[in-house]
C-alpha cells in the first residue's frame, strides 16, 4: 500500500492537521493542494507588484512546520503552493531546509503552466458566453494551463524531496505518485481513472473526514475543532481505503465519502482532466471498520485532445461597506437605508455594479425568493466592483454617512477597498504546452 496524506484542501486551510500527518502518518508522500481559480489570479497580481512573490502565502509557515518531520520519516513532499512563481516558491523551500539545518535537501520546480504568452485578444472563453478576451475589456494579469502527470512525474523521478508546482490539476497531485510508484502506464485509462477517484476524494482535506459535512443535529461530527486531515492507502490496482489518524477528531464514513465523490463533478460518466477522462459512475464504496471506507471501481477514457486554461483578468477595485439597525422597526430602518442608497448611488454614472443585501432577512436567497423576515438585527451590507477607486470610496461615504443622516439607529459602520480579480476559461492545445523541470538544492 501506498500511503498518502493530504496537508491542505486550500490555499487558507489548517496547519496543525499536516503537521499531525507529517509526524504521525507513516506517509509516502504529503499532499498540499492550495491553488484556487481566484488564487492564481491574485498570485499573478502580487508577482507584478513584488516579483519575489506571487507563491502561496503559507509556503513558509507549512514546511517550517512539515519539512524536518517529512525529511526524517522518508516523505516525500507534492504541492501547488508555487501558485504564479514555482521558481520563488522553491527558493523559499531551501530557504526553510537551511534555516532548519536539513542539508541535502532537493526540490524540483516544475514550470511551464503559465501560457500567458498563447492567450490574445481574440481568444474565446468557454464560460463567457463564447466572448472573446478583447471582449472582457479588463487587463489580462496571466493565465495558466491546468498541467497532469506528464508534468510532475519528471520531478518525482528526480528524486526531489519537494515537487512544487504551479497550476495543475488537483487530482494530479495524488495520481502522479501512484503512476510513478507503480509503474502504471499513460493510457491505463482504467487505473487512471481510479488513481484520479483517489485523487478527487483527498483533494479538499476535512471535507472527507467531516469538515464540512458537519451540520449539527443532522450530521453530527466529533470533535470538529480538532479534526484531522485525510490519508489514502491505495493498492496497485488504485483500490484504495480512506482513513485518517485515529487520535484526530472528525470521522470517515461512506456518507462523508460520497459527499467529496459528488464535489464538483458535473458528469460523474465523463470527469476532464488532463490525464484522462475519468468514469466514476460505477464506484462502490464500503466501509470497512471505524473511519475506514473502501473505494473501488472508478476507471477511465482517453484523455482530452484540448487543456482548460484559467485566465486572470484585473478586477479593479472592490469595495464593502456596512451598517447595521438593531431592536424593534430594525427592517425597516434598515430597508429605508437601502432604498436611500439606492436612490443616491444611482443619479452617479458608473454605479450599476453595485449590489445592496439587508443580512438577517433572507439575503442570502434574496434574488432567488424575496422572502422578508422582520428581525431585531438588520445590517445593510454594500458591495461595488469598479476599475474607479474614487468611485469605490464614493460608495463607502454614501454608507457612512447614513450614521447620522438617518434613518435612525445605524451603528457599528466599516467599509474596505481592495483590489480585485475576476477570471474565465479558456482551451488550448495539449501539444502547444512545454512544462519542464528545474531543480534547487539545500
Amino acid at each position: 500500500m501506498l500511503r498518502l496524506g493530504c496537508g491542505a484542501g486550500f490555499s487558507s486551510d489548517r496547519l496543525e492537521p499536516a503537521i499531525d500527518l507529517a509526524e504521525k502518518g507513516a506517509l509516502d508522500y504529503l499532499v498540499f493542494e492550495t491553488i484556487g481559480e481566484r488564487t492564481l489570479a491574485f498570485g499573478h497580481r502580487d508577482r507584478q507588484l513584488d516579483p519575489k512573490r506571487g507563491y502561496n502565502p503559507q509556503l513558509a509557515a507549512r514546511m517550517r512546520g512539515t519539512l524536518a518531520a517529512c525529511k526524517r520519516h522518508g516523505t516525500r513532499i507534492v504541492t501547488n503552493m508555487g501558485v504564479a512563481n514555482v521558481a520563488a516558491a522553491a527558493e523559499v523551500v531551501v530557504d526553510v531546509a537551511r534555516a532548519q539545518g536539513l542539508s541535502g535537501v532537493t526540490v524540483a520546480a516544475i514550470e511551464g503552466d503559465d501560457v500567458s504568452d498563447l492567450i490574445g485578444p481574440e481568444t474565446i472563453l468557454f464560460d463567457n458566453h463564447d466572448k472573446t478576451v478583447a471582449e472582457v475589456g479588463r487587463p489580462v494579469v496571466g493565465a495558466n494551463v491546468y498541467l497532469g502527470i506528464d508534468a510532475i512525474i519528471p520531478g518525482l523521478e528526480s528524486g526531489a524531496d519537494v515537487v512544487i508546482t504551479g497550476r495543475v490539476a488537483d487530482p494530479s497531485l495524488f495520481l502522479s505518485p501512484l503512476v510513478h510508484h507503480y509503474g502504471w502506464k499513460r493510457d491505463d485509462w482504467q487505473r487512471l481513472g481510479q488513481g484520479t477517484l483517489v485523487g478527487h476524494l483527498m483533494e479538499c482535506g476535512m471535507q472527507i473526514t467531516g469538515g464540512y459535512f458537519a451540520d449539527p443535529g443532522r450530521k453530527n461530527v466529533p470533535r470538529l475543532a480538532d479534526c484531522g486531515f485525510p490519508i489514502a492507502e491505495v493498492a496497485e490496482n488504485g483500490g484504495c481505503v480512506i482513513t485518517k489518524l485515529a487520535d484526530a477528531g472528525g470521522m470517515v464514513t461512506s456518507r462523508t465519502v460520497k459527499e467529496q465523490l459528488m464535489y464538483e463533478v458535473h458528469d460523474p460518466a465523463a470527469y476532464l482532466t488532463p490525464d484522462v477522462t475519468a468514469d466514476f459512475s460505477g464506484v462502490t464504496v464500503q466501509e470497512a471498520g471505524r473511519d475506514r471506507v473502501a473505494v473501488a471501481n472508478g476507471s477511465g477514457h482517453k484523455r482530452p485532445d484540448k487543456l482548460k486554461v484559467t485566465i486572470g483578468f484585473d478586477g479593479g477595485f472592490f469595495g464593502e461597506a456596512g451598517v447595521s439597525y438593531a431592536g424593534p422597526n430594525a427592517t425597516a430602518r434598515a430597508a429605508l437605508a437601502r432604498d436611500i442608497l439606492r436612490d443616491r448611488l444611482a443619479r452617479r454614472p458608473g454605479f450599476e455594479a453595485l449590489r445592496i443585501d439587508l443580512i438577517g432577512i433572507n439575503s442570502l436567497h434574496a434574488t432567488a425568493h424575496g422572502v422578508r423576515e422582520e428581525s431585531a438585527d438588520v445590517r445593510v451590507h454594500t458591495a461595488m466592483r469598479s476599475a474607479s477607486r474614487d468611485d469605490v470610496a464614493t460608495m463607502l461615504w454614501e454608507v457612512e454617512s447614513l450614521l447620522c443622516c438617518g434613518p435612525a439607529g445605524g451603528g457599528g459602520y466599516r467599509g474596505q477597498i481592495t483590489p480585485s480579480v475576476i477570471t474565465h476559461s479558456t482551451l488550448i492545445d495539449r501539444d502547444a504546452v512545454r512544462p519542464s523541470v528545474r531543480m534547487f538544492r539545500a
